[in-house]
């Protein structure tokens, strides 16, 4: 491979790591044909963007990065995929799926989501109970709209009585 086409890979995976917030590094050695194939399908139904790319070019990329990415070093051996990702939990609950199928392949190597580095297959179910940021807003506004919901409530349930006791203060008055 010429150099210049080595610098233009480093370039794009570089822009994609500007793109998009979180990505994945996992493991495809040994997938044939047929499992490939249905993976990149099942990452464009999901939004992801996976490259295969050599490792000493993905660490370049990482080294050219302003975030320091030391911690990926270890698990860039052997056959490496990227996932890149604008949902931090995507990834992981697709790779959660493949395993659950008795699937060892693909496996997680790493992740860096929500600005935080995940190393080893070990951490796929912290990486799955990672909430996006709309679940986040969605209880959020669940949570805010829950006493105001209990106050309606109240006030309605209690419509009656506070008329009662309006009317019966209305004629003591009297």
């Amino acid at each position: 491979m010429r150099k210049e086409d080595k610098s233009a890979i480093i370039a794009q995976l570089g822009a994609a790591m500007q793109e998009f917030p979180h990505f994945y590094l996992v493991d495809v050695e040994g997938l044939n044909a047929e499992a490939t194939s249905a993976l990149r399908r099942k990452c464009f139904q999901n939004g992801l963007k996976m490259v295969v790319v050599k490792n000493t070019l993905l660490k370049k990329a990482l080294d050219a990065s302003e975030v320091d990415f030391t911690a990926l070093d270890e698990a860039l051996k052997g056959s490496t995929a990227v996932m890149f990702t604008q949902v931090a939990n995507v990834p992981a609950k697709m790779l959660q799926e493949f395993k659950s199928k008795k699937q060892e392949k693909p496996a997680l190597k790493a992740a860096y989501a929500e600005e935080g580095i995940y190393v080893g297959a070990n951490q796929l179910d912290a990486l799955c109970a990672i909430k996006s940021k709309n679940e986040v807003i969605a209880e959020i506004v669940a949570l805010l709209q829950s006493p105001a919901k209990n106050v309606l409530s109240a006030l309605q349930s209690g419509q009656n009585t506070i008329h009662g006791v309006l009317k019966t203060l209305g004629e003591k008055a009297e």
